[in-house]
């Protein structure tokens, strides 16, 4: 698996060009309802498991299209801030979450401490929460910000047209940040979730 890892920063990533964004009080808080639904604020500001919520709401597994592993050493890659809580040099992995029958769900981009990152992915073509329930890791999944924005890359990707909602959190594990992760998901999941907010 080593051939996925580029030796310098060549791929971008696809975070969302902002109309909106809270931080943790307002994860803590909550949004109207008016702004975003009760259903989708159950996926966006909960603290339970994408891969897990993806399946059941689809019926079908949760499959990952690895699409880049880049290291970027200790750029903060124009990531969320609490980048710097990762140990350098960092490794950038970017996804694709979909059903197995081939449907995209959601994107997640995540930065690793490259020194230990093949302790957590041993198999790099498993979602992550997948990967670290294997090796019964505890984790707390601490949601920092979350957005409203657009993506040209996202859009063509998903096959839906914007705006976007999407989220980035840290995993801590025995009390140290393991990973962030920036996440964005699919107006698809409106089929299973409802419309995005009450006013839609």
């Amino acid at each position: 698996m080593k051939s996925l890892i580029n030796v310098t920063k060549t791929t971008p990533w696809y975070s969302l060009e902002t109309i909106w964004q809270g931080g943790e009080e307002t994860v803590k808080q909550g949004l109207p309802h008016s702004l975003l639904s009760p259903t989708w604020q159950i996926l966006l500001l909960g603290d339970g498991s994408p891969t897990r919520h993806l399946r059941l709401l689809t019926s079908e597994p949760t499959e990952v299209d690895v699409i880049d592993m880049s290291v970027v050493g200790d750029h903060d890659d124009g990531a969320p801030s609490q980048v710097e809580a990762i140990a350098s040099p960092r490794l950038r992995r970017q996804v694709w979450l979909r059903t197995a029958s081939g449907q995209r769900l959601a994107y997640a981009a995540s930065w690793w401490d490259a020194n230990h990152v093949d302790e957590y992915l041993q198999n790099r073509s498993l979602p992550i929460w997948e990967s670290l329930s294997r090796l019964h890791t505890e984790l707390y999944r601490d949601i920092q910000g979350i957005y409203y924005g657009n993506s040209e890359e996202l859009a063509t990707g998903f096959n839906e047209k914007g705006p976007f909602w999407g989220r980035h959190y840290i995993f801590w594990h025995n009390g140290r940040p393991l990973t962030l992760i920036y996440e964005v998901f699919s107006p698809y999941l409106c089929k299973y979730l409802g419309e995005i907010s009450v006013n839609n």
